[in-house]
């Protein structure tokens, strides 16, 4: 299991694990549950760059299509072919087999991300 206070996390609903220079990324429960049941995963190529708050990919849905922001300005070293085969990944394992992309970053970038308990605290004002 996933220790959800040890990741980051957007206001756009992604989270965000830190090894390193290399972050892993996808998109919370509370993301998975508004969109429904995930059909179809556009995601970055392998060694394209990204922007933070910029548009890098697509999740749709059976109700929506949603777009992924990258959270960090990097670039991409791996992405989840799993979740691009199987997009239900991303509902049924979020924050384990569902991860999206991975970033080379700046680890300083992090610290401007949001903790669990403001995340928490974002969702529940949606609520």
């Amino acid at each position: 299991m996933t220790d959800l206070n040890a990741l980051k996390y957007t206001a756009e609903h992604e989270w965000v694990a830190v090894d390193g220079d290399v972050a892993t990324v996808g998109i919370t429960d509370y993301a998975a549950d508004k969109l429904g049941d995930v059909v179809f995963v556009d995601l970055p190529g392998i060694d394209s760059g990204v922007t933070a708050g910029q548009v890098c990919g697509e999740i749709e849905s059976t109700k929506s299509v949603g777009e992924l922001y990258a959270p960090l300005t990097g670039d991409v070293v791996a992405v989840n072919e799993a979740a691009v085969d199987d997009p239900s990944l991303v509902n049924s394992d979020p924050f384990g087999d569902g991860w999206l992309v991975k970033l080379r970053v700046s680890a300083a970038d992090v610290e401007g991300l949001l903790d669990r308990a403001a995340y928490v605290a974002l969702t529940e004002a949606d609520a």
